[in-house]
Parts: structure tokens; sequence; C-alpha cells
């Protein structure tokens, strides 16, 4: 008797898309099945307006999780740092792959990089946290709010797309999902994490599950064989920094861990809008597990309170 395929719930992005296939694959080579990609419209991809004013954490989510719960698909790909911190009743986390290129990129015209961006240079991001730390290092450059899917950004930048508008001199975008499309080329600069930390568990996916799904089956096997360790821990140490602070995905809050030997190191910066105040803290933990990385978070953003940050932006003060 044949089996039914496993229903793999996406985004309908060009990206998400190509990220899920990726996933889907992986999947049904490991757990011998066969699998279908279920398209979702989230509010993220139907509301145009910026993400701040939409609701932003959780705005790409909401409608894969509700369709994985009726049980329209089986699992469900999301960019990790598109997550909310809080888990979701009723699902598990239950496979974050191998983690790709955390850093942002820089995408501007004539290959310059950023300090080579004339005074007064036109630089899109629909991020604050890029805002912010694009505005600390050059409070000279004009940083544009912007939206749209990788094709529509790039086609901001004077000459990076033929027949596109160029109203822009840059743009800053993820290197992994410039990646996953192939589209490194447009890249003029990979911005070095010391002058721009990355969102917390960006170059990350996360694969979703019903909690019934997650323990036993072929499903279950599969997404454990997935599952990525070192990718679990430092997304970990950087989702509870974020869920300490309370801060949501559009906070200008970045955070990159990283394993090494048996050691994490965590460093996390929180930045005032105009750039002009940024506190960072770095911080390391000698023990590999989950409960670690994550007390290791909570110190980096206890650290961080107790230094100021909810002064700096919109964050709780308690």
């Amino acid at each position: 008797m044949a089996h039914s395929p496993v229903l793999v719930g996406t985004r309908g992005s060009a990206l998400a898309v190509t990220q899920t296939t990726t996933v889907a694959e992986s999947l049904a080579a490991l757990g011998g099945f066969g699998v279908e990609l279920v398209r979702v419209r989230t509010e993220g991809d139907v509301n145009r307006a910026a993400l701040s004013q939409i609701g932003g954490t959780g705005v790409f989510v909401a409608a894969l999780r509700e369709s994985l719960l009726r049980g329209d698909c089986d699992v469900a790909v999301h960019s990790l740092k598109d997550l909310p911190t809080a888990a979701a009743p009723g699902l598990a986390l239950a496979a974050i792959p191998e983690r790709v290129d955390v850093r942002d990129v820089l995408c501007a015209r004539d290959g310059l990089t950023l300090v080579e961006l004339p005074a007064g240079s036109k630089v899109g991001t629909g991020s604050p946290r890029r805002a912010a730390q694009l505005r600390a290092a050059r409070p000279d450059l004009e940083i544009v709010d912007i939206r749209g899917n990788v094709d529509t950004r790039l086609g901001r930048v004077a000459g990076l797309v033929e027949g596109a508008p160029g109203d822009l001199d840059a743009v800053v975008l993820a290197a992994a999902g410039l990646a996953r499309l192939g589209r490194l080329n447009m890249v003029t600069e990979f911005i070095d994490p010391a002058v721009m930390l990355p969102a917390p568990g960006q170059g990350a996916l996360a694969v979703e599950c019903r909690d019934e799904d997650a323990d036993g089956g072929a499903l279950a096997k599969a997404l454990e064989a997935y599952d990525h360790r070192d990718s679990r821990l430092t997304v970990a140490a950087e989702r509870a920094m974020l869920g300490r602070l309370e801060a949501g995905c559009t906070a200008p809050v970045g955070a990159l861990a990283r394993v090494a030997g048996e050691s994490i190191t965590l460093e996390a910066v929180v930045c005032s809008d105009d750039g002009t105040r940024l506190l960072r803290r770095t911080a390391v933990t000698g023990e590999l597990t989950e409960d670690a990385a994550r007390a290791l978070g909570v110190q980096v953003a206890e650290e961080l309170l107790a230094a100021g940050a909810a002064a700096l932006t919109d964050l709780p003060a308690s």
C-alpha cells in the first residue's frame, strides 16, 4: 500500500519555496517517504506595510502554524529569525538544520563597500537592527525603509537589475537568502559582524511539526537525523537572549553565538534606533547543552539590561 506523502508547509515567496524544497528533499532522503509542498499565504506576504507597523514578530509564521495545527500540512518550514521566542502550544521545533552564513551583506552600485559609499548615499533596509547599525557605522548615509522580495530590493539599486528603478545606492540583505537563491554575485561586501551583528537565528531554518508527530515514526526519525547540534545550541543562546529582553524580530537587537571546542560564546548588541548609542556584551559558557546555551542568553540579556538597554529602544524596563 502506498504511503501518503509528507506535506511540507511553506510561504509562497521564491526564497521560502527554495528553502522549503531543500528541507523537503533532505527529509525525504532521510525518511524514505514522498513529500509535497503546501503553499500558505501569511500576513507578512499580504500586507505591504512596514513590518514594525503590522506586528513584526510572527507575521510570517502565524498562518503556517495554523495550517500545521489544522492538519493541512505535516511540517512547516520557517526562517528561524522570524519565529517568536515563546513556544507554540501543540507544536515542536523538531529540527534546526545546519546553519549557513550568518552575515549581512551589502549590495551596492559600482561594486562599492560600506566605507566607500559617498556621504549622502541612500541605503535600503526594512530592518531596524540593520538601520541602527548602519547609522552607527556611517551616520552620513541616508537610510531608506524598504519592503519586498529579494529581487524587488536588488532592483532598487542603481545598475544591479536591468530595467528596474535603481533609486538607491545600496541595500543590505542576508547572505543566507542570497546564497539559497544563487544571487551571491550581487554582493559587494560581506559585512563583518564586528560592524553589524546579525539577527538572532539568522542563517538558520526552523522545521516545526505537531507534538504528536515529534516522537517515533518515520517523520520523527528523519527530523531528529536532520537536526544539527551546534546550530541548535547557537540559536538557543541567541533566542534566549532575545526572549529575556522581550524584544521581537523588529527590535534593533543583534546577536551571534559560536561553538568552539567545548564552549559557546555569545555576543549581543542593543542599539538606539538612530544608531547613536550601542551596548555590546559578550559571555562564554563551557557546557554544550541547550540548557547552558539558554542560560548564557539570559545572562547576556541581564547584563545588557543592567547597563541600560531598556532606555535605548522599546524594551520593558524590568
